[in-house]
């Protein structure tokens, strides 16, 4: 809104303008009947009181200015609304015309001499028409002297023009009257103006934004295509550099270069960790992650974060406990997990000594699940600011061992998502609490549900034969090569009729393909999982299907999991591979992360 002292921008004046025209013009045909009633109504009265040929006069000419109706030349112009100033100047001087005319009426209806009945006759009609169309005219200011004063000023005149004393008290009467009914028109204007003002400017405010609401959109939509794209064009030869590197690695397995294979492997999890942060962190902002509630039990979900972390706590000189609990709650299990290992990540990562615990009571319908550690802890200085992305307190120079600095941002854009409020408490150099308050079920109510951890420690069984589909050559060469480093026999194909092809042959002899590794989006555009589905019902559903994919849209991945196949995302590392491969019992591969 504008501040009272400041000027509105001209479009805005002519914009009230022309509504304040179209306003006027739009009352005409009232305000011209209601004239032309009154003006005939007195002329009848006095012609009757004095059969004066001068009433007659004033009535026609009054009636021949009404029938004009100059109002009508707004309405048949098509451009009306464009000249919003010229149209005011035209009704002011109707305005003016009509007033004068009135303005003749004490001067040519009554007689000279005392007739103080017509008179009274006189003001009381013409204070009542000036009193009716200052309501209507005072839309435009200009409207207001034109009309109140030279009918107003011509009647005064009139009255002090006989002289005697009490001609001269009705005269001052009808100048005091005139003098109101002025400052009433000026702030009946004053409020109509400011009325229209504002509506204009929240309409303005409105528009700017729909238009913003239409960016935002226009700019998530972009922001989604953009993942989509990055999802596959980056995670692609990440994914086939892990697997080169496996194979690398496994080769110089004993050797003095082993070391630096190690170091290559590390550097390709930290680079592929850190991108799918970031995609993360913007599905999230753009809406894309949708969660799925369920019944979960929280001791495996404790145990699978133990199995996570306790090497590196142990590696730091930490004491990791994860207390067992009998507590279910309503969440989804996937982010749930991912949430807890944002935070018991980040206090390992702030904690120089002593240890983070992790434990979950049940309150009621509630049950609260705290992250405890004894690290350096966060000033209150800062605590406004953790879940900021890319704030570190205490590493102003960004020391990539500490992480990028957004795991506690996905953390609280999780939060929110599975509407799990989170609090947080600390103390500097004593530690930090990061409390989550989830919805409780009963153990008997949540018997029904499946386990939401998959386990580490099954034994691997890896299959006779394989059949990859990918359109890109480096990818096959890096998957053949790890899978024959593991004594697997592998077909590496780059289309569907290729594999088509390559399965009827094993059919035929004798030695059928166990595992179908497929690729998602093949080349020329065409769709891996179509094509794995309809190569799996020509030939049996004995055929695993393991389907990887760099897509991250969520109507993508859904898809792909309403087909009931085992999805795996890229980057793809080499044991995460190969556990998918010998897990023939699994029909669904957990893709989220478990790392900051």
């Amino acid at each position: 809104m504008l501040a009272m002292t400041d000027a509105p921008p001209p479009e805005l004046v002519r914009r009230v303008l022309r509504e304040q025209v179209a306003a006027v013009h739009a009352n005409a045909p009232a305000a011209y009947l209601a004239d032309m009633l009154t003006a005939q109504a007195l002329g009848i009265g006095l012609f009757v009181a004095t059969w004066r040929w001068q009433v007659l006069l004033w009535m026609a000419l009054h009636l021949a200015l009404t029938l004009r109706r100059a109002y009508r030349r707004y309405r048949r112009s098509p451009d009306a609304a464009e000249h919003p100033e010229y149209w005011a100047r035209f009704n002011a001087r109707n305005v003016l015309l009509r007033s004068c005319v009135w303005g003749l009426a004490p001067w040519l209806c009554v007689p000279p001499g005392r007739n103080l009945g017509l008179w009274v006759m006189v003001i009381v009609m013409m204070m009542g028409g000036c009193a009716g169309g200052a309501l209507s005219l005072a839309v435009l200011k200009r409207n207001i002297p034109r009309f109140i004063v030279p009918s107003m000023a011509s009647l005064t005149l009139a009255l002090a023009w006989s002289g005697d004393t009490v001609h001269l008290f009705l005269a001052t009467g009808c100048l005091l009257y005139m003098c109101v009914m002025i400052t009433f028109a000026l702030q009946h204007h004053r409020l109509l103006t400011a009325s229209l003002t504002m509506r204009f400017e929240k309409e303005a405010l409105a528009e700017q934004l729909s238009h913003q609401i239409a960016a935002t959109q226009r700019a998530s939509e972009e922001k989604t295509r953009f993942l989509a794209a990055a999802s596959h064009d980056l995670r692609q030869p990440l994914h086939a550099i892990a697997l080169f590197g496996a194979v690398i690695e496994k080769k110089l397995r004993g050797s003095e270069e082993w070391d630096h294979a190690v170091r290559l492997m590390d550097a390709v999890g930290t680079l592929g960790d850190s991108l799918d942060t970031l995609l993360d962190i913007s599905r999230l902002d753009a809406g894309e992650v949708a969660p799925r509630i369920r019944p979960v039990e929280l001791n495996p979900l404790f145990l699978a974060l133990n199995n996570v972390f306790a090497a590196r706590a142990a590696g730091q000189d930490l004491q990791l406990r994860l207390r067992a609990t009998p507590c279910w709650v309503l969440s989804d299990p996937q982010l749930l997990q991912r949430l807890l290992s944002n935070l018991v990540d980040n206090a390992l990562k702030y904690t120089p000594r002593g240890g983070v615990v992790v434990a979950a009571r049940a309150r009621g319908p509630l049950v609260w699940i705290d992250v405890r550690d004894t690290g350096i802890g966060i000033a209150p200085e800062h605590l406004g600011r953790i879940f900021d992305e890319f704030y570190q307190v205490g590493n102003p120079g960004r020391d990539r061992a500490q992480g990028l600095g957004i795991g506690l941002s996905i953390v609280q854009r999780l939060s929110r998502l599975l509407a799990h409020p989170l609090q947080v408490h600390s103390r500097p150099r004593r530690g930090s609490r990061f409390r989550m308050v989830l919805p409780a079920v009963s153990a008997v109510s949540a018997s029904g549900a499946a386990p939401s951890i998959t386990r580490a420690d099954a034994v691997l069984l890896l299959p006779r034969r394989v059949l990859l589909i990918d359109d890109e050559a480096p990818i096959r060469q890096a998957v053949t090569g790890l899978l024959q480093a593991h004594r697997v026999a592998i077909d590496a194909v780059a289309s569907e009729a290729e594999a088509e092809a390559v399965l009827a042959q094993a059919a035929q002899g004798g030695s059928p393909v166990d595992v179908l590794l497929c690729d998602v989006r093949l080349a020329d555009g065409a769709d891996g999982l179509a094509a794995a589905q309809r190569l799996r019902a020509r030939f049996g559903p004995g055929l695993r299907v393991l389907l990887i994919t760099g897509e991250t849209a969520p109507r993508r991945q859904q898809q792909m999991h309403d087909a009931g196949l085992q999805v795996l995302l890229k980057p793809v590392a080499a044991d995460r591979l190969l556990q998918a491969l010998a897990s023939p019992a699994r029909h669904e591969t957990t893709t989220v992360r478990t790392h900051a």
